[in-house]
């Protein structure tokens, strides 16, 4: 189920974000923590997370010693906290200290959200936490993490993985991929998709895309499926099918299948049923349509439809979503969301 979003209930505080940051912790993954979760977002006009640094001891020395944090809080930060971040720390051979070891089960045990990025997995699963749970981790070290921890559930194919509240990503730039899943959990998709335009970063890549996608030399005439993707995004309230794809790229179906596989990690159908699921999500966060307008105007077709696969996504359906995210519990001022078909007039 999502996380429960404080935002439009201003007698409650925003959800707390603490980042454990252990010695050796890789730089990357604490900024896209810090960039998610952090910072100030003054074009969505609110608070969206209470965010915080825990750290083991006074200071701190990041990966290679590149720069060391000092005055952050010490663990007992995470003992209040909703969510508990853990960033990669390359050195997966070295046991994690006792006592960060100690705050994630205790975090645990009181239901609180777990999230570890990269190889963070590590310091989950050595604190029993994963026992039974699928998770990922960054492709080179899927395997160790199995033969190590055999009672987690490994999959090696993916962008990132949730299981019953504890949610791992694979190596590196998946943490936004995850980071803005998260957001879209707590805020909404419409929330997300502004904070991943401000990191001109992709609006939603699904959790089960692979992590290492081919990616070959072009080869002339270029083969980028960013104009047909424009294209078909304009359109997804029509009946697209592969067919029409295909024609539109003036390709076989076969050749659109693997440019998709190559440069997308997905079909083109999965693609099109995302895209048209975080457009309904969009609509039933403005609020002002119903059920089975939402699902035409997104190209789901019929209200079951939509209600599967958006339970499927959420956990929640239609109409729980839209009271959850509609306008009503989310501050106004972000900019109006428009069908392809408004788009296009």
């Amino acid at each position: 189920m999502p996380q429960e979003s404080f935002q439009g209930h201003a007698e409650l505080r925003p959800h707390r974000v603490t980042v454990l940051v252990d010695e050796n912790t890789n730089p990357f993954e604490l900024g896209c923590a810090t960039e998610l979760f952090g910072l100030p977002r003054p074009e969505l006009g609110r608070k969206l997370y209470e965010f915080a640094l825990c750290t083991p001891g006074d200071r701190t020395v990041m990966r290679d010693r590149f720069f060391t944090l000092t005055e952050t809080a010490g663990l007992e930060a995470a003992e209040a906290t909703d969510t508990l971040i853990i960033p990669s720390r390359p050195d997966v051979a070295h046991p994690r200290h006792p006592a960060v070891l100690d705050v994630i089960r205790r975090v645990h045990a009181r239901g609180a959200r777990l999230v570890s990025f990269c190889t963070g997995a590590f310091a989950l699963a050595e604190a029993g936490v994963l026992d039974g749970r699928r998770a990922t981790t960054h492709w080179q070290c899927t395997d160790l993490l199995r033969s190590r921890y055999p009672a987690v559930r490994v999959e090696p194919d993916v962008l990132f993985v949730e299981d019953r509240g504890i949610l791992t990503s694979a190596g590196s730039a998946a943490a936004l991929d995850l980071g803005l899943h998260i957001i879209r959990r707590d805020h909404g998709a419409e929330t997300a998709n502004t904070i991943s335009r401000r990191l001109v970063f992709p609006a939603h890549r699904d959790g089960g895309q692979k992590q290492f996608i081919e990616r070959p030399l072009p080869d002339l005439p270029d083969e980028s499926l960013a104009p047909l993707l424009a294209w078909a995004q304009q359109r997804l309230d029509t009946p697209l099918t592969v067919a029409d794809l295909a024609a539109e790229a003036a390709v076989s179906a076969t050749t659109l299948h693997r440019r998709f596989r190559t440069q997308l990690g997905t079909t083109p159908n999965a693609w099109l049923t995302a895209q048209r699921v975080t457009l309904a999500r969009r609509l039933l966060e403005r609020g002002d349509t119903r059920i089975d307008a939402v699902a035409r105007n997104s190209g789901l077709g019929t209200p079951a439809n939509l209600r599967i696969l958006l339970r499927r996504e959420t956990g929640l359906t239609p109409s729980a979503y839209r009271q959850r995210f509609g306008p009503e519990t989310v501050t106004s001022g972000l900019s109006p969301v428009t069908t392809p078909a408004e788009t296009a007039r």
